[in-house]
């Protein structure tokens, strides 16, 4: 049965002062929205039934990308498509550019944000499912139900992270910015993110994520992204993996970092992970240190036992992209 979208009001603001406010006197009634990608089909699900949806579009204090001596500063309504095709990007930060240009297709990153895809909700194949159909199995955790379907016994939702930028931005040691009505508050990318597929941000609903800030990274880093889907473009990933290490002139890795996606409610750090000379043996220990760390769920609707065997794949094409990257200048 084709689902009628619940009635809302749009509110356009043209600060973040306005949008700030908004937020406060609608508190718990208001969904806020940049792309609107991912929260339009959501809408048409019932997943979402706000009062009033605020643009935040209008916004000029949340764009810019600015490339600072320490830091590249990337302000929450950069859109997907110029993160994916801004030489500066590519050449500063190639394993971030490499993940933008593998979200969803060609439209949708020309609509998608970085904001909007930083705070992507949890996805599971119990969940993302028209209103008819999740009330035949009686709905599930994350809304309307009382049980997870993947865990079976669980009580704690466990749907997927499934935005290709999370890893990246960790694995970079990233920083947000959040504004509230109590002022600026920052923390580490990895600690946005909890165990809990239902809400797995620290978002406050009266918060707006207004910047992304990333360490500029020195000459001897190296990155890569890898994504695995069933099809080449569209799809949201059954597994992302971001890699960032240094090496040295005599060919020696140290500071190593691995961020899994797409397999728990947060990404996966792998650690710890061991250093030396990069040799196939190496890439070999990191791999299968990738390979028991993971244990991906039936969240997704794909064999778990493949999106397993395919972890350790992916940290060698990765290892092969990073190395065959331009040196970060």
């Amino acid at each position: 049965m084709l689902r009628i979208a619940p009635t809302f009001s749009v509110a356009t603001p043209a600060t973040l002062d306005e949008a700030l406010a908004l937020l406060a006197r609608h508190r718990g009634e208001a969904a806020l929205v940049a792309g609107g990608t991912d929260f339009v089909p959501n809408l048409k699900h019932g997943l979402h039934a706000p009062r009033i949806v605020i643009g935040l579009g209008g916004i000029a204090a949340l764009r810019g990308i600015e490339f600072g001596p320490t830091e590249v500063s990337l302000g929450a309504l950069v859109g997907i498509h110029e993160l994916a095709t801004h030489p500066e990007v590519a050449a500063l930060l190639p394993s971030l550019s490499q993940a933008a240009g593998q979200i969803a297709g060609p439209q949708l990153r020309r609509m998608g944000t970085l904001g909007g895809n930083v705070c992507l909700d949890t996805r599971c194949v119990y969940i993302n499912q028209s209103e008819s159909w999740r009330s035949a199995l009686g709905y599930c955790l994350k809304k309307d139900g009382d049980t997870c379907h993947v865990t079976v016994t669980g009580k704690k939702c466990v749907a997927a992270a499934s935005n290709d930028s999370a890893p990246v931005l960790i694995s970079l040691g990233a920083q947000v910015d959040l504004v509230g009505p109590n002022g600026l508050r920052s923390l580490p990318l990895e600690e946005f993110y909890v165990n809990d597929g239902a809400r797995n941000t620290v978002l406050a609903e009266d918060e707006i994520l207004t910047r992304v800030r990333v360490p500029r990274p020195g000459a001897t880093r190296r990155m890569a992204f890898e994504k695995l889907r069933l099809r080449g473009a569209i799809d949201f990933p059954l597994l992302n993996l971001a890699l960032a290490y240094d090496l040295d002139s005599a060919g020696v890795l140290s500071r190593p970092e691995l961020v899994v996606g797409a397999i728990a409610a947060r990404p996966r750090r792998v650690r710890p992970l061991p250093e030396g000379l990069l040799d196939a043996a190496l890439v070999d220990a990191i791999a299968q240190k990738a390979f028991d760390a993971v244990r991906p769920l039936t969240n997704i609707n794909a064999d778990v036992d493949w999106r397993r065997e395919m972890v350790p794949v992916l940290v060698r094409r990765a290892f092969a992209a990073s190395r065959s990257s331009p040196e970060v200048s």
